[in-house]
């Protein structure tokens, strides 16, 4: 019932929003589509016997030539709105006269939990731990199975667009595999604060680890990709959406796809490693960091406080470094985050 519930509830929205130049499609193909146009599709992912299917909303666009294949996708959880809002506004710039390449954009990958204001899916899974998924496992398996057949499997590289976590905030930093000079570029394009040298692989005993990410499964697909972090949670960023859309429109520019100089802001810091700093006792956290501000070994960086206002810890800064990342929530149990600690390349 609580399936059926949840999959109603995301099928009412999506059938109010369609439009009549909307099509309705179960397999994306980029053959068919008419060079020097802009498309609209609802993609279906999943069946469900008891309501709706399941429809994604996917933009392609089609310059003259057709390649490269820019993949932009975003929200693979549900509370990563900025990246969709960084999409809508790219596309909307995009001149077709002059336009080449094709871009395949996807402006809400986790349907279904952006509906609900809930960050994982359905089964409680993270979606971008369960690469490559499986046609028949269970239901968060089935969706990025679909994921990776119908949309992954069609781009030569990739922007993976994220935002922190409920209860955290993040600086606009990328994670990249800066020994690939495809990807450093692509990194650095960002004109992002921060950009963290991540491999994003994982293995275990030196072999690839039998799940991972969405970035990790393109990568081992040889599709360069970066994944970039814009800010914070369920909320719209005006400052941090125009950063975004610029980076964007840099690789579109990098990659010869639209007429328009690169345009570079920011002087990103590098990083060669980063980690999180976990609370040892529960209570009232107040971070004493900023993001994006550069911390010496020693620093204090954060006061843990009973109900009482009584201090029952302080932490310290374990090594020179930048703030990536933070805790924006007060309230904090045993092993909950402090801060995202970046280690800078010096």
């Amino acid at each position: 019932m609580k399936a059926f519930c949840a999959l109603l509830i995301l099928a009412l929205p999506i059938f109010a929003l369609s439009q009549s130049d909307i099509e309705w499609i179960e397999e994306l193909n980029l053959d068919k589509i008419e060079a020097q146009t802009k498309k609209k599709y609802w993609l279906k992912m999943i069946d469900d016997g008891m309501s709706q299917p399941v429809y994604i909303p996917v933009i392609v666009v089609k310059g003259k030539e057709a390649f490269p294949v820019v993949g932009l996708f975003a929200a693979i959880h549900g509370n990563e709105l900025n990246g969709i809002k960084v999409i809508q506004e790219v596309i909307d710039d995009i001149d077709l006269s002059t336009f080449n390449g094709t871009i395949v954009a996807i402006p809400g990958l986790n349907a279904i939990s952006i509906t609900q204001h809930r960050r994982r899916y359905v089964d409680e899974e993270d979606l971008n731990r369960k690469f490559p998924g499986k046609e028949k496992g269970n239901r968060s398996q089935q969706y990025v199975w679909q994921i990776n057949q119908k949309i992954l499997s069609k781009i030569d590289y990739l922007v993976d667009m994220h935002t922190a976590s409920f209860g955290r905030e993040n600086s606009l930093y990328v994670r990249a595999k800066l020994d690939d000079p495809q990807i450093a570029k692509m990194a650095t394009l960002q004109d992002a604060d921060i950009i963290l040298n991540n491999k994003g692989i994982p293995s275990v005993n030196g072999q690839i680890a039998a799940t991972r990410t969405m970035r990790a499964e393109a990568m081992l697909q040889g599709i360069p990709s970066i994944t970039v972090e814009y800010g914070n949670p369920q909320i719209f960023q005006p400052e941090i959406i125009e950063r975004g859309k610029r980076g964007i429109e840099n690789i579109l520019s990098w990659l010869k796809m639209i007429e328009k100089e690169v345009e570079m802001k920011a002087n990103p810091v590098l990083c060669k490693k980063s980690y999180w700093i976990y609370v040892e006792e529960g209570g009232y956290l107040e971070i004493k960091v900023a993001l994006k501000q550069k911390v010496k070994k020693g620093d204090l960086i954060a006061i843990m406080r009973n109900p009482f206002g009584d201090i029952l810890h302080q932490y310290y800064c374990p090594e020179d470094g930048i703030v990536i990342g933070k805790s924006s929530n007060p309230i904090n149990m045993n092993g909950g985050r402090i801060i995202h600690l970046g280690i800078i390349d010096n």
